[in-house]
């Protein structure tokens, strides 16, 4: 076997299965589950009947590169969402079976392991877990960007050396931030740009949270749109995005990966090889997806009217504020936070995740210790009542 299959970490839900083994559901109290950030707000009805109506497609293989018609779909929305006018459909857009897929799959496309040196990947730190995974599969070392300052989640440039940075293959960042719900602005792009200009290394830009924020005139700066108000090209820069939280479709898996022609002209290669291509039956459900909006914005304001509901009873409790974008909250923790998730658990029915299980130490510190990650993806009374009961828990302290 793969030796490198012995360096994945445990995944965080394996992690808090095992912390939270042996509790009891607490008596005359429901369940919520604040844990897992899958969207629980209802498929549109719209998605599904064109799904049903593309089951013919079934009786065909799908092509790697997707279907024109859904490709120039995604085309048109990056154009209304982005302002890009100049993405081609039939080289600068790869219809993908979700991110997650796709974020593994294409760090194995771009990580050359035969340099001369062990391939490096830089990604966030707290982190999906994905990133890391990917990077030791592709015969990479990953590399964490945190800061060496607790409770500060800005990126340090500096925690690599001129050296390191010689060995870098691949950045990868999420915006809006998994799960601090942080969104890179211009000049963070600017900084990235010119790292990536003067090493040399590929960005890839996760970005399927983008659909989820607060104001509808200031929605999330993608990674594509900060490269043209830049006046730059695409060059050695992909975006990866999603219907899965846009429109509440995650067990369709679908998304799309697009920017730079060349990197995805060899990726198209990768996946070809691969044998990913997204079902026919889902690429006619995810054309119907992209070209409507409007169920998208009623998406967002059931988000908007939780997080409004929410934050100002959880402050009471806990150090948290409104994200920037993103369905999650991230709290300090007046205990640790492994501590405090099982006692949650256990005393009011209520489960969280541990930040320190979505983050690994570098230079000093567990940058997620002491944090949780909350959901609000549960129906707005649930959050509403889980708010509650965290209170009532933080009292008890």
């Amino acid at each position: 076997m793969n030796s490198n299959l012995g360096k994945l970490q445990t995944y965080p839900f394996e992690k808090l299965s095992q912390l939270l083994a042996g509790i009891a559901p607490r008596p005359g109290s429901s369940e919520i589950r604040l844990h897992v950030g899958e969207p629980r707000h209802a498929t549109p009805a719209f998605i599904k009947e064109a799904l049903v109506a593309g089951l013919d497609g079934l009786s065909n293989y799908p092509s790697t590169p997707g279907q024109p018609a859904l490709r120039q779909a995604i085309a048109e929305w990056m154009k209304n969402r982005y302002a890009l006018d100049d993405i081609d459909p039939g080289t600068g857009i790869l219809p993908v079976n979700g991110t997650r897929e796709a974020l593994f799959s294409i760090i194995q496309a771009v990580v050359d392991p035969y340099r001369g040196h062990v391939p490096l990947v830089v990604c966030p730190n707290p982190f999906y877990q994905i990133y890391e995974g990917g990077a030791f599969l592709a015969g990479a070392d990953p590399r964490y960007l945190n800061s060496r300052r607790e409770d500060d989640f800005t990126f340090d440039y500096a925690s690599l050396s001129d050296e390191e940075w010689h060995r870098v293959q691949l950045l990868i960042v999420c915006s809006p931030a998994n799960p601090t719900g942080k969104v890179l602005d211009l000049d963070d792009w600017k900084r990235l740009f010119a790292l990536s200009d003067r090493y040399g290394f590929v960005i890839a830009s996760d970005e399927c949270y983008s659909e989820i924020y607060f104001d509808e005139d200031r929605p999330p700066l993608g990674g594509l749109q900060a490269a043209k108000r830049l006046g730059r090209n695409y060059d050695r820069l992909v975006m990866l995005s999603s219907l899965s939280k846009r429109s509440n479709v995650p067990g369709m898996r679908s998304g799309f990966v697009a920017g730079d022609a060349a990197i995805l002209g060899e990726y198209l290669r990768y996946r070809t090889y691969h044998g990913c291509a997204m079902s026919p039956v889902f690429q006619a459900a995810s054309l119907a997806a992209w070209k409507d909006e409007a169920h998208v914005i009623a998406n967002r304001e059931q988000y908007r009217r939780k997080f409004a509901a929410v934050t100002p009873l959880l402050q009471d409790a806990l150090d948290t504020a409104m994200p920037e974008a993103g369905f999650y909250l991230w709290a300090k923790t007046p205990i640790p936070d492994t501590d405090f998730a099982r006692r949650l658990a256990a005393e009011e029915n209520v489960y969280v995740l541990p930040g320190s299980f979505l983050a690994r130490r570098a230079y000093g510190i567990n940058p997620g210790a002491g944090h949780v990650r909350i959901a609000l993806v549960a129906p707005f009374d649930e959050c509403l009542e889980a708010a509650g009961r965290i209170q009532r828990f933080v009292a008890r302290l």
